[in-house]
């Protein structure tokens, strides 16, 4: 009988995930299962210990290396990184250290001064100008119209009675 070797599901387990191995031994088995030709060269006493399994013959094929099924992997997408320059460490680390001082120096300032930081008048005006989500929600509820519960008496105004045609 045809035994598998641990070298050969090795060296699928290299080209294959489990999910793709599972995917192809499927198709397979479904197609031998369907009267495909087996493409490899299998006795009677072979098929009979086999049981005549499509499963098990369609695994023999694939771990002999001739089933001619391929998988095709999307190629991973590339965002972003056409126009943008990625810094290293050390380039990082000097930005780091020419802005802390000028941060440093801007809230000594500040507290000599005993005022507030310099927020920008844009910031504000935008912080005074948007309303607040609860309030946006609230007029959009007040401004939609509520439906009212239909009565009997609506419905049996809306249903007329049909009239009688002659039967011939």
């Amino acid at each position: 009988m045809i035994q598998i070797t641990e070298k050969q599901r090795k060296e699928v387990s290299g080209k294959f995930t489990k999910y793709e191995v599972a995917r192809i031994l499927g198709a397979r088995a479904l197609q031998v299962s369907m009267n495909a030709p087996i493409l490899i060269k299998l006795s009677k006493e072979e098929m009979e210990a086999l049981n005549y399994d499509p499963l098990k013959i369609a695994e023999l094929e694939f771990f002999e290396g001739i089933l001619p099924i391929t998988v095709k992997r999307p190629m991973p997408v590339r965002t972003g990184e056409l126009g943008i320059k990625r810094a290293s460490i050390k380039e990082v680390e000097e930005i780091v250290k020419k802005e802390i001082p000028k941060k440093e120096a801007k809230a000594a300032e500040v507290k000599k001064e005993g005022k507030k930081p310099e927020v920008p008048a844009e910031k504000e005006a935008a912080k005074t100008e948007q309303p607040k989500p609860e309030d946006r929600i609230l007029e959009e509820v007040e401004q939609t119209e509520i439906m009212e519960l239909a009565t009997p008496e609506d419905e049996a105004e809306e249903e007329q009675p049909a009239s009688e045609e002659p039967s011939e």
